[in-house]
């Protein structure tokens, strides 16, 4: 007996096109043809291997298989487009060579169907190299029709949603996300040669520290438990230096329960990495030569171009103090400031509102917010953080209130984060509590990272370490203007939830 496939009250509004795709899928249930049980397909060659082969292969037999992209009937004969794994290739079909019963089939498959091909390489009168087909297989029938095929899929928000249409009738789209995970490759591939050692540490953690991202809490029914999604990976990679790992990093998932805007999303990954007796300075000289490394395996250049202008990655970028970075930008002088009074007023100068609990500290960063940031278009390191802000950094030894710390800057945008990590228990403790104390005053929760002072207490040595965004990276050398283009299910409201808030939203209008 057939298998029938019958639409539930669950079952969404058919158009007429998916209602026709239906029918012949029934036809083919009721010939005992079911195309969801085939369980294999043995392929021989992707559409590459083919294209890039062709005077070896030509007039051998190959089997490959995707999904049909195109197709043009012209009476007894055929042609066609398959999109597999590596790229799109022509194939030919004619009555003649497979039959009379399996032409008829294959005219009645669909654009967007999976199909399997065996057949001879050769190349056509045009010139194009193609596959002449001596069976035609249907692997799997879609009951969904692609958008067409010259236009793509335009809809931004719909892309988003539905990657896996995004990524079949956008080529560019599949392109970004295999270069993606070539970047991350090069990274793994640059630590390792240096005597790196990937590891992995906890995503669910059980203390909300006092740092300013903002968790995701969450329950372990069995212990009982609030727990939090960590927002960095930093404190237990430091617990592995002080056990006697000298080199480690992880390539991990962050989250953080904050805004969305083109260059954040609540979930990304980010790469941290320690070295036992290095400082700073030693690290700016691995992040040039890691991009450098990178920028080669991924693109064969290091001269990037991002929204029309070439960024030139090659070593030495250029390196500036923070103080003097914004002193160059708007006049305002850190080491004139005698007070935080007068930090604030220098802020206020100047157009810049700052809290009344703002230090020095804060207020420079608050003008170098403003001021600095979006003209470091070029790759440039900023150096020698104020202690306020930069709570697990090593003191600078002649300016005790500035530390060892820079953050790079491309395209206007920070890119990532480094210093000579603060090894003191005593100092790392107070400035913790510091922050503690800083975040329930805002009405926050708050707590000092006991197990990690501890840590500390038994002994860490001199260390670098560094953390970066790896969709901040791959935006910038796949020249995506929104983090959203390179994060293959990026955040979104479910389609349901804002239907409902919209409604709920008129009615507050109504009323």
């Amino acid at each position: 007996m057939a298998a029938n496939y019958p639409t539930t009250p669950q079952t969404p509004e058919l158009t007429e096109q998916e209602i026709i795709r239906r029918q012949k899928l029934q036809v083919l249930l009721d010939e005992g043809h079911n195309p969801y049980l085939i369980t294999r397909f043995d392929v021989t060659h992707h559409s590459r291997d083919i294209l890039e082969h062709f005077d070896e292969l030509e007039g051998q037999t190959v089997s490959l298989a995707g999904r049909m992209m195109s197709k043009r009937v012209m009476g007894k004969a055929s042609f066609a487009h398959i999109l597999d794994g590596a790229g799109d290739i022509q194939i030919y079909v004619r009555r003649d060579d497979i039959g009379q019963e399996s032409y008829m089939a294959f005219k009645q498959d669909d654009i967007g169907d999976i199909l399997g091909i065996t057949g001879k390489v050769f190349r056509t009168q045009t010139g194009e190299i193609s596959v002449h087909a001596e069976s035609v297989t249907l692997l799997c029938k879609s009951l969904k029709v692609l958008p067409e095929k010259f236009h793509g899929l335009q809809d931004t928000d719909l892309r988003y949603r539905q990657r896996y249409v995004d990524t079949i009738v956008n080529p560019e789209v599949r392109d970004t996300f295999v270069k993606r995970s070539r970047i991350i490759s090069a990274i793994r591939e640059f630590l390792d040669n240096r005597g790196y050692l990937e590891v992995d540490t906890p995503v669910l953690q059980t203390v909300e520290i006092g740092a300013s991202a903002k968790p995701f809490r969450t329950h372990h029914n069995a212990l009982d438990l609030d727990m939090f999604l960590r927002i960095e990976t930093e404190l237990y990679l430091k617990r592995l230096i002080v056990g006697g790992f000298e080199r480690v990093y992880e390539v991990g998932r962050i989250f953080r329960n904050e805004g969305m805007d083109a260059t954040h999303n609540p979930e990304f990954t980010s790469v941290e990495m320690y070295e036992a007796f290095s400082n700073y300075h030693q690290y700016m000289e691995l992040v040039e030569q890691m991009y450098e490394f990178i920028c080669m395996k991924a693109l064969g250049t290091t001269d990037v171009t991002y929204q029309g202008q070439v960024i030139h990655m090659k070593a030495p970028w250029k390196k500036i103090t923070m103080a003097d970075a914004v002193k160059e930008a708007c006049g305002a002088d850190y080491t004139s400031w005698q007070s935080a009074e007068e930090a604030q007023a220098a802020c206020e100068a100047l157009g810049v509102h700052v809290e009344k609990s703002f230090g020095k500290g804060k207020c420079l960063e608050a003008l170098f917010d403003e001021f600095v940031e979006k003209t470091l278009v070029q790759p440039t390191f900023i150096m020698d953080y104020p202690v306020e802000i930069s709570p697990l950094a090593k003191r600078k030894p002649e300016n005790p209130d500035l530390t060892e710390r820079f953050e790079y800057f491309i395209t206007g945008h920070e890119m990532g984060n480094a210093f000579s990590e603060l090894n003191d228990p005593i100092d790392q403790r107070r400035r913790f509590e510091l922050q503690a104390a800083a975040r329930i005053a805002e009405g926050a929760f708050a707590e000092v990272d006991e197990d990690f002072v501890n840590a500390l207490e038994l002994g860490m040595p001199p260390t670098a370490g560094l953390g970066f965004g790896v969709d901040r990276l791959v935006m910038l050398l796949t020249d995506s203007p929104t983090i959203r283009d390179v994060l293959l299910f990026p955040t979104m409201k479910p389609l349901g939830q804002t239907k409902a808030r919209d409604d709920e939203s008129h009615e507050d209008e109504d009323q």
